[in-house]
C-alpha cells in the first residue's frame, strides 16, 4: 500500500513539475521524507527520478528548438563542479530538511513577485557570461548539498532578470537540473550512498510517465503564465510544508 501511495504521488509531482520545466526533487524530498523513509536513501532516489523527469524534458525541449543553447551552457559548467562538491557534503535530516524548507520558501516570494518575461531574451556579453558563471557554482553547490537539481533557484532568477521567455527559462531549467543531478549524485556515490533498488524501479517508472505528459503539456497546452503559476505554487507549497514538520520545537 505505502508502495502504491508513493507512485501515484511521484507521477503527481513529475506530471506539475515538467510543466514548469523542473524535475520535482523538492517534492521528491519531501514525500520520502514524509513516508520516514532513512536520510540516506532519499537524496540519491529523488537525483535519479530528477534525471529520468528532465532527460527526457531536455530531449523534447532540445527538438522542438526551444532551448537556448549558447546562453545555458556557461550557467551549466560552472554548476556542475560545483553540484559535486555539494554532493559530498551531508547534513542531518532536520536540519537538512529545514533548510530546504526555507530555501523554497524563499524561491517561491521571489517568483510570486517576479516581473514577467519578455518575449526575447536579453542580448549576453562578458558581463553576462561572468554573471551566469557565478549564478551557475552558487545554485549547484547549494543543489548538490540538499540533493536536488537546483531548477528550483535558478528558474526564479531567470525569470526576475527577464532572462528569456517562459518556454526558454522552463527548457533552460530542465538542461541545467538534468546535468546537476548527475554531477550531485556522482558526488554522493563518491562517498558512498545506500540505494533501495527495488522501489527506486517502481517510483523511476512513475516519473517517467509523469514528466513526459507534463513536458507535452508545457510545449503544447500551457501558455507561459500558467507555466509560472504552476512553479510558484508548487514551490511555496513544499517549502512551507517542509518548514512546519521540521521546525524546532
Amino acid at each position: 500500500m505505502e508502495t502504491l501511495w508513493l507512485f501515484m504521488a511521484f507521477f503527481v509531482v513529475a506530471l506539475l513539475y515538467a510543466s514548469a520545466g523542473f524535475g520535482g526533487g523538492s517534492s521528491y524530498l519531501a514525500v520520502l521524507a514524509l513516508a520516514g523513509l532513512p536520510a540516506g536513501i532519499i537524496r540519491p532516489i529523488a537525483l535519479i527520478c530528477n534525471l529520468v523527469v528532465t532527460g527526457g524534458g531536455s530531449y523534447a525541449f532540445a527538438r522542438a528548438g526551444v532551448t537556448p543553447w549558447r546562453r545555458a551552457l556557461p550557467l551549466v559548467a560552472a554548476s556542475m563542479p560545483a553540484a559535486f562538491l555539494g554532493g559530498r557534503q551531508a547534513l542531518p535530516r532536520e536540519q537538512y530538511l529545514l533548510l530546504l524548507g526555507g530555501l523554497l520558501l524563499l524561491a517561491g516570494i521571489l517568483m510570486v513577485f517576479r516581473p514577467a518575461p519578455r518575449d526575447t531574451a536579453r542580448a549576453g556579453g562578458a558581463a553576462a557570461g561572468a554573471v551566469a558563471v557565478g549564478i551557475g557554482g552558487v545554485v549547484g553547490f547549494v543543489s548538490g548539498v540538499l540533493g536536488i537539481g537546483g531548477g528550483i533557484f535558478l528558474s526564479p532568477i531567470l525569470f526576475l532578470t527577464r532572462w528569456a521567455h517562459a518556454r526558454a527559462i522552463a527548457a533552460t531549467t530542465s538542461l541545467f537540473i538534468v546535468l546537476n543531478s548527475a554531477a550531485g549524485l556522482a558526488g554522493q556515490f563518491s562517498v558512498g550512498i545506500d540505494l533501495d533498488l527495488s522501489l527506486t524501479a517502481v517510483l523511476v517508472l512513475a516519473v517517467l510517465v509523469g514528466g513526459w505528459l507534463g513536458t507535452r503539456l508545457t510545449l503544447e497546452r500551457f501558455p507561459p503564465h500558467v507555466i509560472q503559476k504552476v512553479a510558484a505554487a508548487l514551490i511555496l507549497l513544499v517549502g512551507l510544508r517542509l518548514v512546519w514538520t521540521n521546525w524546532p520545537t
